[in-house]
């Protein structure tokens, strides 16, 4: 009995996803439950699983872009105890000789890709007129990628056809490219970026912070809160709380605009802007402000983690009503965040330097942080905003503040 693995819905918005790598080869044996596949949408990469346990026949190559609902593998559930083969002559004999499926079976071991092209490259090879037999694929296992369509054309070159293929030599100084693939996260990271740019009067204010008072803080007290709560004291959870705190006084900064309205929230879910493999991940902590410093700190570190290993849901990267951005964990002095829509406004973390600051008159070597708040200047005011960043500054440089609520 065959089984059909077909592209499972993702999420509501998600209408495609790209099938990055996978798990399995053609004609392999696999568990019921077993990872066959990676799925990468444009928010998130998701695991794809064998409902059965049998042969599995793939349909498609890593790298296509697939629509939710499509087939993407077939399991045979009566080869199920079968030794694992990429090749078996029966079904070769079972498979009509005019179906591109004959290939995933060819006694001869011939990749089910090679002579085949990519969706984007059938498109521009129909439109020139050529057959895909007449064109010699350069992608993974003999595919026709759009470079090989863009490239060919009606008149044969048998002299490039018989020409073999070169390596090039390392030499010193030798120019190289390397391309690849945009993912749909990158994509989609991309016009959102440029969204914000084209529809948001988007604006920064700058301010300053004495991380001292935090250090002294942290230095005093980090070893008993990592015996009681079996977690670090970060400089995270000091900022997450006092961002929470401003915007209680400042709610238009923790306010949307959605269509001719103004929505204030009055609850705050922060997120925190994480550095992951595939490219910036924005996991939410849910409820911030009613969260302790202990409980902020886990779950950083929990969304972190799965940001790192590309298992956050949509559930976890959507709904936040603030963000925090950290570029000081890469060296960075001072930086222009830019906003995450549709909230309407992020704050931006620097590295902490010592510079020589005036106190009491005195000029004195201190730790200083440089803050940035980017704001959308249609729903937040110059005053607002600027009166925000300096609440978050003096909560920072007087920490008691956060704990007594003055």
């Amino acid at each position: 009995m065959d089984i059909e693995i077909k592209v499972p819905p993702v999420g509501e918005s998600i209408t495609e996803v790209t099938l990055s790598r996978w798990a399995k080869k053609e004609g392999d044996i696999v568990k019921m439950d077993e990872i066959i596949a990676e799925l990468e949408s444009d928010k998130a990469t998701f695991e794809l699983t064998a409902e059965k346990a049998g042969q599995i026949h793939l349909k498609v190559a890593e790298g296509d872009t697939v629509p939710v609902g499509n087939l993407v593998a077939i399991i045979d559930t009566a080869l199920a105890g079968a030794p694992e083969t990429n090749n078996t002559s029966s079904s070769k004999e079972n498979t009509p000789t005019t179906s591109p499926a004959l290939k995933l079976e060819d006694s001869k071991g011939d990749s089910y890709a090679k002579g085949f092209p990519s969706p984007a490259a059938a498109k521009v090879l129909a439109e020139k007129g050529i057959e895909p037999s007449m064109v010699n694929g350069t992608g993974r296992d003999g595919r026709i990628t759009l470079g090989d369509a863009q490239a060919s054309s009606k008149e044969p070159s048998p002299i490039k056809k018989e020409e073999p293929k070169l390596i090039p030599l390392s030499l010193p100084g030798e120019r190289s490219e390397r391309r690849e693939k945009l993912s749909n996260l990158r994509k989609t990271i991309g016009k959102r970026l440029v969204a914000v740019k084209n529809e948001t009067a988007m604006l920064t204010t700058f301010n300053e912070v004495d991380m001292q008072p935090i250090m002294d803080l942290r230095s005093r007290y980090k070893d008993k809160f990592k015996e009681k709560h079996q977690v670090g004291l970060g400089f995270m959870s000091f900022f997450t709380k006092a961002v929470c705190e401003a915007l209680k006084e400042f709610p238009a900064v923790n306010a949307m605009i959605n269509g001719e309205e103004i929505v204030y929230h009055n609850y705050v879910d922060i997120s925190i802007a994480v550095s992951a493999p595939k490219g910036l991940m924005v996991p939410v902590i849910r409820n911030a402000d009613s969260l302790s410093f202990a409980e902020i700190e886990k779950a950083i570190i929990e969304l972190a983690n799965k940001a790192k290993e590309s298992k956050l849901s949509i559930e976890e990267m959507t709904g936040g009503t603030f963000s925090i951005t950290n570029g000081g964990v890469f060296g960075s002095m001072l930086s222009t965040p830019i906003l995450n829509p549709p909230q309407s406004a992020i704050l931006g973390m620097h590295n902490i330097v010592e510079r020589a600051v005036v106190i009491a008159g005195k000029i004195e070597i201190r730790p200083i942080m440089y803050l940035a708040l980017s704001y959308d200047h249609r729903i937040i005011d110059g005053r607002e905003s600027v009166s925000f960043l300096v609440r978050v500054k003096q909560f920072l440089e007087d920490p008691g503040r956060l704990l007594l609520g003055v």
